[in-house]
């Protein structure tokens, strides 16, 4: 019973039992009829002492071992024996004089195979392969014998924080008297380099043979001494040449692919063999060398064709890789604004292109949308840079973008527009929006569509309501309700017309001749509409009777009112009758007096019309050409001719055909001419003059006394439209000799408001 129990108590003292004849004193074991059992454990008296032959004996069976195992031949003892022996040693106190002796034997072996690395003959390969072997042998003893001597080393080794591990002592060892060799250690760094730079320039070397040493320099912690420091002053030394070469040979988009596959080789070296903590700076060195130092060089080479060719892989890879340096994206987004103002002001500074100018502006900027969303990331400073250099080119030509504008959205929004449907002309209108809140001088807008307005409602060409209202409504919510007013004031005056004119029906149906032309009269107040020039011409007798009817009945119910009848854009519908039969004409007030004359005659001069009709020069001349010279010649001029030239003879044209009953010939009140457009320009101007007259005397009347620098920067900022200061100046002169201000007798700059 008692042998069981001390058996139990400390099984792996039975070897050393068997060796020592039963040094180990039993325990005793107390137990009393039905009283439950206690286990008791004594204290030796004395530890037995070894003998004197056992220690050393054990020594040089450890020793032999160890050589065995560094010479690669068999043990001839059990390792669980060795492992005991050890363990007893260390029982005994025996551990300073063991890790003594076993440091001796490892350091001796250590040093000897410093000889085979002495060699000159050898080539960096066979030179490297060897040390890795050397590495590989070294790791594989010390984990053989760490093994053996694992209880010293977790036991008197792990008491005493001065002492190396096994393990650690056998890196130290190697590290002494292998790898802190200079030649060795130069040889071994020189090796790797080589190869790196082998594989850099793309050939295939043995990568797991660089990992092995790689992690060797790591682990005996000189790696950083040895190694790094040299690989990157030669990573630096290769990339700065590589870059100085490669942007002169290369283009831009070949250059950049290039730098990413660079950095990507780099990367994959720290995943496969280098130490992790080399890849900030060795990244960093890539960058600087291929990327950092030609920062302006690519922008100035290659980014205005990227942008150009629409390039967006490249494009998005560069805005990558400058955001990778420092300084990158500053220089991107400088150069970046730079194309954009170079670029639209191509488009908005050439008269040449005026007719394409919006649709060139709308297309670029989807262009600029679709690049800052898929290559910049929608990056904030690049979205506003976008904003601001759009509003810094189009109005380096004041006022026409704006009527271009005005009149591209009028293009749309006439009927016969069939390029869109409602959503694709909402899109549109939307994408307009964009492009006119980048314009300063919106009054030009204004009055030009307020113009192309008047024509679409009263000649009927607009071509959907709905668009029309959308339309206003971004203005509106885009300018304020002050600046559509007048636009609103126009449709709601076309809604009272409608009414009206179910009225004025009902009048003529009680009439007693009602007569056989069916009038529609458009009433327009005067403050909401563009201003027409009033023009006297020579109406049939029979519309002046209709036009005295209608006087009636309007005046008869709106007393007070003055009526002024407005020919320029009235309409109407002939029917004619010619070879082929009978056609509805659907022509403008001043063609439909054209046309009645052949109904007297079939051949008149100019001057038989200008004199019959009483219409103006200029607007007789378009007038017979519409009808003379364009698609549908109800009439023949003579002789034949584009230009309508004094002495000119015209024929009605009974041949004419069609293949349409009812034939629109007065488009010609769509068109804009040359006078229109210079008047609608000048109206503006006069408006600007009255608006900044109002300003400063608005200004004065608060302030009282102001200087001339101070009164212009306040009217800067009130006014809403671009101004220059001479502008501005004559305006101060204006008013000061009417009396609105006066300067100073002692401040000739300081003017004071006169109540």
């Amino acid at each position: 019973m008692a042998e069981d129990i001390r058996h139990s108590t400390k099984a792996n003292f039975s070897a050393l039992a068997e060796h020592t004849n039963g040094l180990t004193k039993t325990s005793t074991l107390a137990s009393k009829p039905g009283a439950s059992k206690k286990l008791v454990i004594k204290n030796f008296k004395d530890r037995p002492k070894l003998s004197e032959t056992y220690t050393q004996e054990t020594w040089l069976k450890l020793q032999e071992a160890v050589g065995a195992i560094q010479n690669s031949t068999s043990i001839k003892y059990n390792l669980e024996e060795l492992y005991q022996a050890v363990e007893n040693l260390c029982s005994y106190k025996v551990s300073p004089t063991l890790y003594k002796q076993l440091r001796q034997v490892c350091e001796g072996h250590v040093k000897a195979q410093i000889h085979q690395f002495r060699e000159d003959s050898l080539d960096y390969v066979s030179f490297l392969k060897r040390m890795n072997k050397c590495w590989q042998d070294h790791c594989r003893q010390m984990i053989m014998i760490r093994s053996i001597f694992l209880f010293l080393d977790r036991t008197y080794v792990l008491q005493n924080s001065i002492l190396p591990s096994i393990w650690d002592m056998g890196l130290e060892l190697f590290r002494t008297h292998i790898v802190s060799d200079r030649l060795v250690q130069s040889r071994t760094a020189d090796g790797i380099l080589e190869l790196v730079e082998r594989e850099r320039g793309g050939e295939a070397v043995d990568r797991s043979l660089l990992r092995s040493l790689l992690g060797m320099l790591s682990d005996l912690q000189v790696y950083k001494d040895s190694f790094e420091q040299k690989f990157l002053k030669e990573t630096n030394r290769l990339y700065a040449a590589e870059g100085q070469r490669l942007m002169q040979e290369r283009e831009v988009p070949e250059y950049l692919h290039h730098v990413k596959r660079r950095l990507e080789e780099e990367n994959d070296r720290v995943i496969t063999y280098l130490d992790q903590s080399t890849q900030k700076q060795l990244i960093s060195t890539v960058e600087k060398q291929l990327l950092g130092e030609h920062l302006t060089a690519i922008l100035q080479k290659g980014l205005d064709s990227l942008l150009n060719e629409n390039r967006i892989g490249e494009l998005t890879l560069l805005y990558q890789l400058y955001g990778k340096v420092k300084g990158g994206l500053p220089a991107l987004l400088q150069h970046w604004k730079e194309f954009i103002k170079n670029f639209g002001v191509t488009i908005v500074a050439t008269p040449e292109k005026d007719k394409d100018m919006v649709q060139d502006l709308l297309d670029f900027k989807d262009k600029i949308d679709r690049i800052t969303e898929s290559c910049f990331q929608k990056n904030e400073s690049f979205v506003n840079s976008m904003k601001e250099s759009f509003e810094t080119f189009i109005n380096k030509r004041p006022n026409k973008p704006a009527e271009l504008i005005a009149k591209y959205v009028d293009s749309k929004l006439r009927a016969g527009n069939k390029e869109a449907t409602e959503e694709e002309l909402e899109r549109i209108l939307d994408k307009i929006m964009i492009i006119f809140r980048f314009i300063h001088g919106k009054d030009v807008f204004e009055a030009f569509y307020k113009k192309d307005l008047a024509k679409r409602l009263l000649v009927g060409k607009s071509a959907s309501v709905d668009a029309e209202k959308s339309m206003l409504s971004k203005l509106k919510h885009e300018c304020g309700a002050a600046f559509t007013s007048k636009l609103e004031g126009m449709f709601k005056d076309m809604e009272l017309s409608k009414d009206i004119m179910i009225q004025f029906k009902q009048y003529m149906q009680n009439q007693s001749d009602p007569g056989n032309i069916e009038l529609t009269v458009n009433i327009l107040t005067m403050g909401y509409w563009p201003t027409y020039t009033p023009m006297e011409v020579h109406l049939p007798a029979e519309m002046v009777k209709l036009q005295e009817v209608f006087k009636t009945f309007y005046l008869g119910k709106h007393s007070g009112r003055k009526l002024q009848w407005q020919p320029t854009l009235g309409h109407a519908v002939l029917k004619s009758e010619f070879k082929e039969g009978k056609k509805e004409v659907q022509v403008s007030l001043f063609q439909t007096l054209v046309l009645l004359m052949f109904n007297e005659g079939d051949e008149f001069t100019l001057e038989d019309i200008r004199s019959a009709t009483g219409i103006e020069d200029s607007e007789l001349r378009r007038t017979l050409q519409s009808l003379a010279c364009g698609k549908a010649r109800v009439l023949l001029k003579d002789p034949k001719g584009k230009d309508v030239e004094d002495g000119d003879r015209f024929l009605f044209n009974g041949d004419f055909k069609h293949k349409l009953f009812r034939i629109k010939i007065n488009q010609i009140q769509m068109k804009e001419t040359v006078e229109e457009q210079v008047s609608t320009t000048e109206r503006v101007f006069q408006d600007r003059q009255y608006q900044i007259d109002a300003a400063i005397v608005r200004i004065m009347k608060m302030r009282k006394t102001l200087s001339h620098t101070l009164l212009v920067s306040e009217l800067y900022n009130q006014l809403k439209f671009p101004v220059k200061p001479g502008d501005l100046k004559k305006r101060i002169e204006s008013l000061i000799d009417r009396d609105y201000m006066e300067r100073d007798k002692d401040t000739p700059n300081q003017y004071h408001y006169v109540a």
